[in-house]
């Protein structure tokens, strides 16, 4: 029997991984017969989160081309060619049926090199503004998959399909939870870059007690830098307020959630969508702003706040929280219109096209 196998490309944050992940477990479940691989680089988070979900992980030498520090940038251009006839020898060895993109290190110099020798191949973009690689890769490759809407109009290919963003099976599976208490209960957590300008205003926003403290229940993933600072911080609040170094059950806190206080990951994003979370983002700075554009879109659509770093204080924070907690008419339309970015099985709407 041909021995069918499938390549997911790419890494570096669990942005990439994660999706490339759910739609590895949707591919299997539908033909259990096919093997994933996963191809990478060292540089990224993929070789300690891979293994542990049990695919088969190859990695490449890779780097990142859009950044503002012309060493790094000369770095990277010296490993792709590296890179490359890794890639060509690792497709010699595998003889894919199918190579899928998800953005990161890897993606670029796999795919494209998997594209001219003349395999089945797919990118899959996360953001509203598609990173360089895609922007390249898109004129390449036999089919692109986005999350926004707006990023066909930035990838040049004429079968391109809106799928959503492929979420955790957990969050596919869970509901709501039942209110109770009469609480506004705010959720707040950065991605995995960063997230100190968030812990520490929104630290400073509670600590300085008022009105708008009165009834707010607050669950506030800070990560391992400034849990230990922060968490003391919180000592003597005025309201209930619930530190966490890591949150694994997240499924349990966006049900409990009115709204969240979030980077603007597009992950981030399609699970408060899933949740019908209204989130207020505060996009991390990037040389493409692509989180600033996944908010803008949300905005437009009156389906989500934005506050960009630069105008981030505890009185603004406050503020837009306000806003929100004052006008519960506005809440329940924001949080329909936050609903229409969440698009079910998107893991398997995928795999089923790489499948065909």
């Amino acid at each position: 029997m041909i021995k069918k196998t499938i390549v997911i490309a790419g890494g570096g944050t669990g942005g990439h991984i994660y999706p490339g992940i759910a739609i590895a477990r949707a591919i299997q479940k539908m033909d259990a017969s096919v093997e994933v691989h996963f191809v990478g680089t060292a540089l990224g988070l993929e070789s300690k989160i891979i293994p542990r979900e049990g695919f088969p992980l190859h990695l490449i030498e890779s780097g990142r081309l859009n950044v503002k520090s012309p060493v790094q940038k000369l770095k990277t251009l010296l490993k792709i060619p590296v890179g490359f006839w890794q890639s060509i020898r690792l497709l010699g060895q595998l003889k894919p049926l199918y190579v899928i993109g998800v953005g990161g290190y890897a993606s670029g110099p796999f795919v494209l090199a998997a594209s001219i020798i003349g395999f089945n191949t797919a990118i899959w973009e996360p953001n509203a503004m598609p990173g360089m690689a895609n922007r390249l890769l898109a004129r390449f490759v036999d089919k692109c998959f986005v999350v926004f809407a707006e990023a066909k109009k930035h990838l040049k290919n004429k079968n391109i399909l809106q799928t959503g963003m492929p979420v955790r099976e957990e969050i596919e599976r869970a509901q709501r939870a039942e209110r109770k208490d009469d609480k506004f209960h705010l959720l707040s957590f950065g991605g995995s870059q960063g997230a100190r300008t968030i812990n520490y205003c929104l630290n400073d926003a509670v600590m300085k007690g008022g009105e708008w403290t009165q009834g707010l229940s607050v669950v506030h993933q800070l990560g391992s830098l400034d849990f230990s600072d922060v968490s003391k911080k919180y000592q003597g609040a005025p309201c209930e307020v619930d530190p966490h170094e890591f949150i694994y059950d997240m499924p349990k806190y966006y049900s409990w959630a009115d709204i969240v206080v979030s980077r603007g990951g597009a992950s981030s994003i399609a699970e408060a969508a899933a949740f019908g979370i209204i989130p207020i983002i505060i996009p991390l700075p990037a040389a493409d702003d692509h989180q600033q554009k996944n908010a803008e879109s949300l905005v437009q659509k009156n389906a989500g706040r934005m506050i960009l770093q630069k105008d981030l204080t505890p009185a603004r924070l406050i503020s837009e929280i306000q806003s929100l907690r004052q006008d519960k008419a506005l809440r329940e339309q924001m949080v329909q219109n936050i609903k229409s970015f969440y698009i079910p099985q998107a893991a398997s709407a995928i795999a089923k096209e790489i499948l065909q």
